[in-house]
């Protein structure tokens, strides 16, 4: 019986762990009456984001890992190279051919898998329900979900490209598969931020 308690209690931890990270994320105001619906994943992420920005998402996943096979395999890590810039030719001569696609702002987001803090160009009001589309760069998904709003204040953080308000979230009617969708993305990010730290440490070291 302890032992089932102590498992329980490690898996709620999880749902506390947070990132901070530059998502592409939109939300939309909905009456609560739609919250009944639960959240689910979209696998098509085109739906929410252009194709060249969802081949930069996933270029920006794969950049640690390339550094690493560059130091251990430099010839395979060229080729590696070539077929990304084949992959951007490809994708520059699809989207010549398209007249019109979603683009959504990226934004900078404080992330765990029982709500989010996220800046915003316009106030919102305490208790507002929000319909919000995710897209995980690290699952190559869109996670779609709804919230409630408890906080709204101005945004302190006067750096460069930051929106002037900082919006608080609470997940509500999440399913738990996409609860574990998100920890499994902080995670993933978590440990990529660590190894991009760590390498731009001895980066700095070596020169």
């Amino acid at each position: 019986m302890i032992k089932s308690n102590t498992k329980l209690e490690g898996a709620d931890r999880r749902r506390f762990f947070r990132i901070d990270d530059d998502i592409n994320l939109y939300y939309n105001v909905i009456d609560a009456k739609l919250v009944n619906h639960a959240s689910h994943i979209k696998p098509n992420i085109l739906g929410s984001c252009s194709l060249s920005k969802a081949l930069d998402m996933l270029t920006q996943e794969a950049k640690s890992t390339l550094r690493r096979i560059e130091t251990k395999e430099p010839e395979i890590a060229e080729y590696f190279k070539v077929l990304n810039n084949k992959m951007d030719l490809i994708a520059q001569a699809i989207m010549l051919q398209m007249s019109d696609f979603v683009e959504q702002k990226t934004r900078n987001v404080n992330l765990s898998a029982s709500g989010l803090a996220f800046d915003n160009d316009a106030a919102l009001n305490l208790n507002d329900y929000l319909e919000i589309n995710m897209v995980l760069s690290s699952l190559a998904a869109v996670i779609v979900l709804h919230a409630k709003v408890v906080y709204c204040k101005p945004n302190t953080d006067l750096q460069p490209g930051k929106l002037p308000y900082l919006i608080g979230v609470d997940y509500v009617n999440i399913q738990e598969q996409d609860r574990e969708a998100l920890i499994q993305h902080i995670v993933r990010r978590q440990m990529q931020q660590i190894r991009e730290s760590k390498e731009a440490v001895q980066s700095g070291t070596s020169h």
